[in-house]
């Protein structure tokens, strides 16, 4: 096995779209694992379908990375001893090794076609018996070959899977057995030359001295086929891999997260104001645990900590409400202008700040973060709650829903005797705000607070639910807060 060797882990997505939590989570326990044992984290691009895999899909799964904080020590942009580490740029190192098998006699020429092949799985099931690949072009004879080329078929390379049974042992899931009745000689290289997954993954494993293949569980039945290509390279088993094959993230329904039955892309959690360190934690715990009933921890901790063999063989369901509540957490532990700076990007894609933002809208963006850093979960709130502060005259409105709830007739004295208070207020400042407004509406007028306060909310922020009052009332300012309660006056006037 691989015990006294550096550890060498790689990430290996074909991005076909933007990389899902399952992705993300499986490059996570890569990078924690190549950290807590002072390895190498390899990002490695499986982009051999380029009908599939486009460059800008490419693009996006390295910024999505970066953006995680899952920074890799070899790979695309960062270089290192065994790139390239695109697939597509290393078509010839798999057309070689390809050659070296067949003139081995460990893989053989198929001709048949997919009509034919579908026949005989057919034949086979209808039999009861495996319904894989037959072996029909094993031992062609010189004349069959002839036959076949003189009609002009092309031929697939397939490799030969010898009898008996294929064991190893996952740290994950044990000891694992497959019986190679069950795994038929598979396709190694396409008519048109051009590498299967199962060609290119074993050959790159091997080249690029990974000792730990940590994967998903679909890929399960594969390592088989894997191991075989391995001994095909003469591999000896000593120096295969460790696999690690982690278990299955469901939806809320208990099938495996798909796009059906859940939001799948990790770019949509950041588009919609989820944290990276939200994000990482809440995956880390799709199958480990630090111990200790421990939910929070940061990806130094994690790396700090990890160990495959703690990662639970069970499959793991993902909740967008647990995800929620973790970001609200992280959110709440930023520092002020840590929070403020997370923020600016929303109210900027809003409309509400400029890019870059001026002085005076930074100063009031930092200004107001504190006000509503306690009471959001996602940073796209940010927006409905400042948006009343950051908005000019012609663009701010009053909720319609929450202006017919409260701006009604008997609002219009509570607004008209704040507008007299404030009026006043001298100097412009949080204190002199509250108590101005206190003593006209609470004494003045012996109002309960929830009637007193709520029409000047709904007046000043447009909403009933908002930052504290007398704080957004403070960054408001004296002119623009007048303003807007002249405005509600004339709404509660038009609503008797």
């Amino acid at each position: 096995m691989t015990e006294n060797k550096p550890v060498r882990v790689r990430f290996a997505p074909s991005p076909s779209g933007d990389l899902h939590v399952g992705n993300i989570r499986t490059a996570l326990y890569d990078w924690a694992f190549a950290r807590r044992t002072g390895g190498t984290f390899v990002l490695r691009i499986e982009d051999t379908d380029k009908s599939r895999v486009t460059d800008e899909y490419v693009s996006s799964a390295l910024g999505t990375l970066r953006w995680l904080g899952l920074d890799w020590d070899e790979g695309p942009e960062a270089g290192g001893d065994y790139g390239p580490y695109q697939q597509s740029q290393r078509l010839d190192v798999y057309a070689d090794w390809a050659a070296r098998f067949l003139a081995a006699g460990d893989a053989y020429h198929c001709y048949c076609t997919p009509e034919e092949l579908a026949q005989r799985r057919e034949a086979a099931r209808a039999a009861g018996g495996p319904s894989g690949y037959d072996g029909h072009c094993r031992n062609l004879t010189p004349a069959q070959v002839a036959a076949y080329q003189a009609a002009g078929r092309r031929p697939v390379l397939r490799l030969r899977m010898p009898d008996g049974t294929t064991t190893f042992t996952d740290l994950v899931r044990g000891e694992v057995s497959f019986d190679h009745a069950f795994v038929p000689d598979f396709v190694l290289q396409r008519a048109d030359g051009s590498p299967l997954y199962t060609l290119a993954v074993a050959v790159d494993d091997v080249l690029m001295k990974i000792t730990h293949v940590v994967r998903g569980e679909d890929l399960l039945s594969s390592t088989p086929r894997q191991l075989a290509v391995y001994r095909a390279m003469g591999v000896k088993e000593a120096d295969f891999p460790v696999f690690a094959h982690l278990p299955y993230v469901l939806g809320q329904d208990g099938q495996r997260l798909s796009k059906r039955n859940g939001v799948v892309s990790v770019n949509w959690y950041r588009n919609e104001g989820f944290l990276p360190e939200a994000i990482c934690n809440y995956l880390a715990l799709l199958g480990w645990s630090p111990g200790e009933n421990r939910e929070s921890f940061t990806l130094a901790e994690m790396a700090a900590e990890f160990d495959l063999a703690r990662v639970n063989k069970n499959a793991a369901q993902f909740d967008v409400r647990k995800l929620e509540a973790i970001n609200g957490d992280k959110i709440r532990a930023l520092d002020p202008a840590g929070f403020a700076a997370r923020i600016t990007p929303f109210l900027q894609d809003a409309g509400l700040v400029a890019s870059p933002a001026t002085a005076p809208e930074a100063g009031l963006v930092a200004a107001a973060a504190p006000l509503i850093q306690q009471r959001i979960s996602r940073l796209t709130e940010a927006v409905s709650m400042l948006g009343f502060l950051l908005a000019g005259d012609e663009d701010f409105a009053v909720d319609a829903d929450d202006a017919a709830k409260v701006l009604t007739a008997e609002s219009g004295r509570v607004l008209k005797a704040a507008e007299a208070a404030l009026a006043g207020a001298d100097p412009w400042e949080r204190g002199v705000i509250e108590a101005g407004l206190k003593h006209a509406l609470l004494d003045e007028l012996d109002l309960k607070p929830r009637v007193a306060f709520a029409p000047v909310r709904v007046a000043v922020t447009g909403r009933r639910i908002s930052p504290p009052l007398y704080q957004s009332i403070e960054l408001l300012g004296r002119d623009r807060t007048l303003r807007r309660l002249e405005h509600a006056i004339g709404l509660a006037a038009r609503a008797s």
